[in-house]
């Protein structure tokens, strides 16, 4: 069976897949049964809009390319009209916003308005949906041992018990109440100031094995229809928060699970069945796959050709902008070898960048943004998985000031045309990669990273570049538009800072610190003026800390 739904306002048209949802009700009732098919669809205009639905039966039908012809069933052919009146939603609410797109310029934007949204997300733990309360639900491994980044058998799933207190009062569960844990992690999240969370769909022979959207981790043609509305219930929360679904669609590990990693009947299924449930979400990026392509510890891979053929089905399934990235390995060799075949290609909006060694950050982040816009496709590319791997960002209890992360990873990432980030635990700490219970593990983290973000939002960064040669200082990272806007991030330890100046131009000096935010402040020196190297003087309190500076008329 194939049930789209085309949906027109004016000059605007989408065609929106549909999916069988059993009951009806399945999250409610955990049927696997029923005569119910639905669509999801989030408007994005008020006014009159039309509907016209195609439901047909056929072999494949579901999965061939083009207009196929095929039996009329059901609803086929039925047409309407219905009204949308102006969003009611306020606050963080996508639907008081729009929908997070690729603004073209290397940041996500607000489609629509001239609002930069910057990513400050958890990438951790990456088996999030293997909680508990969701049906069907459980860990499946044949091992008697795992090695360490594994998750054990005979351990628990997440219950997010830490955060059933954040949970309030007409926030949503199902059944009975099931849910709270993890609507309360959500809630705690967005608290924080986060906006992004990463998860997998799939973990099938991954590091989890505990995430599948099927009926049965056997099963690669049928879903589960009541797990699956579980998880919108969760991914709707997470909308009116304005937090954004980072779908991770395989791993490594089983990149070829699926066709042996052609985009075939199996492939093809599956991300249907994803958009279908979830492509409507105003804030969602996909992602083709965790480390994805052949290593030599993983030798068996998505071939370059498989990788486009994903993205252009994954693509033509949407009428809406859609978010398409990779994650790549953690060494620049596999990284070059696998992103730079897609620079200029059109597949993907950006890269997710995993990087072993906290300190090349910023030299990394710089180099695919220059390399984007070199071929005239600025990417997106995002600092999603720091290393070293067993270590990511450590818990509070162990490191509760985070420099290191702060200097080279948020700052070094930012400073560095980065358009967002996302925070990694690692496995051989507390509350880790695919073990943690409680996101509050790492709240000083969470406030310094919060305050990266929306500090940098307020600048002109789609016209803004990484010029750290502008800066005489070790270490240090500089973003600018020349003649009106540097920001310069100094590391601990930096003595004596100079800007060289291009230009005679009055451009006042003032100071952030990042690592507790608040105003601007004054420093040593209130401006500078005149052409070449100019002092930029000394912060207003703790030198030998990292600062940023901010030069602007």
């Amino acid at each position: 069976y194939k049930l789209d739904v085309t949906f027109k306002n004016g000059t605007d048209s989408y065609t929106v897949p549909g999916f069988y949802a059993a009951d009806g009700q399945a999250g409610e009732t955990s049927a696997r049964k029923g005569a119910i098919w639905k669509v999801h669809f989030r408007p994005n205009a008020p006014g009159t809009w039309s509907y016209t639905v195609s439901f047909l039966n056929g072999k494949n039908i579901a999965i061939l390319d083009g207009n196929v012809s095929g039996e009329p069933v059901g609803a086929h052919g039925t047409e309407g009209t219905f009204e949308i009146g102006a969003s009611d939603k306020t606050g963080a609410d996508f639907r008081a916003h729009g929908r997070i797109v690729n603004g073209g310029k290397g940041y996500f934007k607000i489609q629509g308005a001239d609002e930069l949204w910057i990513k400050n997300g958890a990438d951790s733990p990456e088996n999030f949906l293997a909680y508990e309360d969701f049906d069907q639900t459980y860990r499946f491994s044949l091992k008697n041992e795992v090695r360490e980044g594994e998750a054990d058998p005979k351990k628990g799933l997440h219950a997010y018990e830490a955060h059933i207190s954040d949970w309030k009062e007409g926030d949503p569960t199902w059944q009975d109440g099931k849910g709270k844990g993890i609507i309360g992690a959500v809630n705690y999240l967005h608290s924080a100031g986060l906006n992004s969370i990463y998860m997998l769909t799939m973990n099938i022979l991954g590091d989890g094995k505990d995430v599948w959207p099927y009926s049965d981790h056997n099963e690669r043609y049928r879903f589960d229809c009541s797990k699956l509305d579980q998880w919108e219930v969760v991914l709707d929360h997470m909308e009116s928060l304005g937090m954004m679904a980072h779908f991770v669609l395989q791993e490594t590990e089983n990149e070829v699970l699926l066709d042996n990693g052609y985009t075939d009947v199996q492939r093809r299924v599956y991300l249907r069945e994803l958009v279908a449930r979830f492509g409507h979400h105003l804030g969602v990026s996909w992602n083709l796959g965790e480390e994805n392509g052949p290593h030599n510890w993983t030798p068996v891979g998505q071939t370059h050709q498989q990788k486009l053929d994903m993205a252009a089905y994954l693509r033509n399934l949407q009428s809406w902008p859609s978010n398409i990235v990779l994650h790549t390995h953690s060494d620049d060799e596999y990284q070059d070898k696998y992103l730079e075949p897609m620079l200029g290609a059109g597949a993907i909006d950006g890269p997710s960048m995993q990087i072993a060694n906290p300190v090349r950050v910023h030299e990394r982040i710089r180099y695919w943004v220059e390399a984007s816009e070199g071929v005239g496709e600025r990417w997106v590319v995002c600092m999603d998985e720091i290393g070293p791997h067993w270590m990511g960002v450590m818990p509070d209890a162990d490191d509760p000031k985070h420099d290191t992360v702060r200097n080279h990873c948020l700052w070094g990432s930012l400073m560095a045309g980065g358009a967002g980030v996302e925070w990694y635990f690692g496995y051989r700490y507390a509350h880790n990669d695919l073990a943690l219970e409680d996101f509050r593990s790492r709240e000083n983290w969470w406030v310094q990273s919060t305050l990266a973000t929306r500090f940098m939002k307020q600048f002109p960064l789609e016209e803004m570049s990484c010029l750290d040669e502008l800066v005489d200082a070790p270490g240090a990272y500089c973003l600018a538009r020349e003649g009106e806007t540097y920001l310069v991030y100094l590391p601990a330890g930096t003595d004596v800072a100079k800007l060289r100046l291009n230009q005679s131009v009055a451009m006042n000096v003032s100071w952030f610190n990042p690592r507790s935010g608040g105003e601007l402040q004054q420093g040593s020196i209130a401006s500078i003026n005149g052409n070449g190297l100019q002092a930029l003087g000394t912060p207003p309190s703790d030198p030998d800390m990292d600062w940023v500076v901010v030069i602007q008329p």
